[in-house]
């Protein structure tokens, strides 16, 4: 079914490579929590269709895909103008007939956020990239973690204030989080709260190769010509493999 969800996706717009595809298919099937997945950030719909194959495979109830819609908007307001997703996004989950396994919410996050309810098992944030934005998303919606969830952030290893920041110092630095890590640019982390602080020093060990990172991308300044090369040589010591389902089971383990 990961084979089915990536070639569905990759035939949708959008800017996930295919490992992070995969990743994320493996993220909705196997990840040991119960409640909603919930993505913050749809774009043209090319995360939601890999996310939604799996909850229609698995009965995971529908994919909660949060965005306003508004082309790029979520770079910032330096972003290139961009018409608005809405219509594609659309296309696309009708196109893979996953329209019933989609919970459309054409809305900012702290608009749905300020009803939500819901215990959440898959937080994939991948919405506004500056600082103030990703936090607020996290904050927001972090508290509805289930036991055993995974938050994800797209983006943390590129060139983005937001994504490395709030996971260096809101999930790397808290011991309510376990086991983490990276996929590509995916920053993931499992919502341990009973048992984190055994997970200290391996997310520690992370966080002093992620942390350094940040000085790059102060204030969403691009890197370019030395800077650029020595943030590329920092990233390179942040480990980031694929994994197969049976690795991720390995690396979660049994949440508490």
């Amino acid at each position: 079914m990961i084979e089915s969800g990536t070639r569905l996706s990759l035939n949708t717009p959008g800017f996930l490579a295919e490992n992070e595809i995969r990743f994320l298919g493996i993220l909705a099937a196997c990840t040991p929590a119960s409640g909603v997945m919930v993505e913050i950030g749809s774009f043209k719909g090319k995360s939601t269709v890999m996310l939604a194959t799996m909850a229609g495979k698995y009965g995971l109830g529908p994919v909660v895909a949060i965005d306003p819609h508004q082309g790029l908007s979520y770079l910032g307001p330096d972003a290139p103008h961009q018409s608005a997703t809405f219509d594609e996004f659309l296309s696309s989950i009708q196109s893979a007939g996953l329209e019933s396994h989609v919970e459309v919410q054409r809305a900012y996050s702290r608009e749905v956020a300020k009803n939500w309810t819901r215990p959440i098992r898959l937080l994939w944030i991948d919405g506004d990239h500056s600082y103030k934005g990703c936090k607020e998303d996290f904050v927001l919606f972090s508290p509805h973690l289930a036991e055993g969830a995974v938050v994800a952030f797209h983006d943390t290893l590129n060139a983005f204030e937001g994504p490395i920041r709030v996971f260096v110092e809101e999930v790397l630095r808290s011991d309510r989080f376990g086991p983490s890590g990276f996929v590509h640019s995916i920053g993931w982390s499992q919502f341990r709260p009973t048992d984190g602080p055994a997970f200290s020093k391996s997310r520690a060990a992370l966080e002093q190769r992620c942390e350094s990172l940040i000085p790059f991308v102060l204030n969403d300044e691009q890197p370019v010509g030395l800077r650029k090369i020595a943030y590329k040589l920092s990233r390179s010591r942040v480990p980031r493999k694929s994994v197969t389902p049976e690795q991720w089971l390995a690396l979660i383990g049994n949440a508490s």
